[in-house]
């Protein structure tokens, strides 16, 4: 794996957004995309000691993307943000694999102490616009999270959250449909 993955990462955009249209295209407009890379930049900063840079990085990073990730958060392979813009990331976050996000989506903290104080996603997460997950809680694998729902307590693999605060719903499997036969 390499530092910035741009390729992994433009092919991940084609994926999720059927307005995706050519590689070089994506490079170059997907703002989201360019947030990305330059966390993993500011990420091996951070950890290799050089925090002020990481940080003013980051803060670069926002006034140009719209989305700001603190530098000492993890995010897993395949990490796409539709639209991006007012994304909040908080250094403690941690997030999975094939995670999607929409625009203005906040993963943020409830403390004031310098501990683990942000969310934690699972694999295959996807959050709605303008929803809020706050706090050092978990979400499983594959969990929903609806537009706009507050997101205050752990969530078991495969939960849908909706509301404020969030709550899960009932799964909704396909009710068999009868069957019908036709004759001519």
């Amino acid at each position: 794996m390499g530092l910035l993955n741009v390729r992994e990462d433009i092919e991940n955009a084609k994926r999720h957004d059927p307005a995706a249209r050519g590689a070089v295209t994506i490079a170059l407009t997907y703002s989201t995309l360019h947030a990305v890379w330059a966390h993993r930049i500011q990420h091996r900063l951070w950890h290799a000691g050089a925090r002020s840079l990481a940080r003013a990085g980051s803060q670069w990073t926002r006034f140009m993307t719209g989305v700001e990730i603190h530098p000492g958060a993890r995010l897993g392979r395949r990490f796409f943000i539709d639209h991006g813009m007012g994304v909040v990331i908080g250094e403690t976050a941690e997030v999975g694999d094939d995670v999607m996000l929409y625009h203005g989506v906040t993963l943020g903290g409830t403390a004031n102490a310098a501990v683990k104080r942000h969310p934690t996603l699972g694999h295959r997460v996807l959050v709605g616009a303008g929803a809020k997950i706050l706090g050092p809680i978990a979400l499983g694998d594959d969990v929903k999270v609806g537009a706009n729902a507050v997101v205050l307590h752990d969530a078991p693999s495969g939960a849908t959250l909706v509301g404020v605060p969030a709550r899960p719903v009932a799964s909704t499997a396909p009710a068999e449909l009868p069957h019908i036969e036709y004759s001519i």
